[in-house]
């Protein structure tokens, strides 16, 4: 049975951020364009660029995100050690899973 480790604090800080709808479309538009400004994250949006500078302040903290400034503007980008933290953790399960996955169809008689 994998057991979450003292170190994985990071892994749940970054469920915790995780876990906001909004927060994940901020990550969703990092992905498609890195680096971008509060004023373009919330451009076409419904959140306040109050909201929004509390969800990317979430997003640092939990070192998915980075910010920087450029001129007057924080810009933010998506940060790759973190999603690597992510996918690190959740190898395991989707080892596993592939294991059972391949044994069913073993006995639904899909795979000789």
């Amino acid at each position: 049975m994998l057991k979450i480790q003292a170190n994985d604090s990071n892994v749940m800080d970054i469920f915790k951020a995780l876990a906001d709808a909004n927060r994940r479309k901020v990550i969703e538009a990092l992905y498609e364009e890195d680096g971008l400004s509060i004023k373009q994250l919330t451009h076409g949006s419904t959140i306040s660029r109050q909201a929004m500078t509390k969800h990317l302040n979430i997003l640092i903290r939990s070192k998915i995100v980075t910010a920087e400034f450029s001129g007057k503007e924080r810009v933010h980008k998506l940060n790759p050690k973190a999603v690597k933290v992510l996918f690190d953790w959740l190898a395991p399960f989707a080892q596993q899973w592939d294991v059972r996955l391949e044994r069913l169809a073993q006995q639904l008689g899909e795979k000789e």
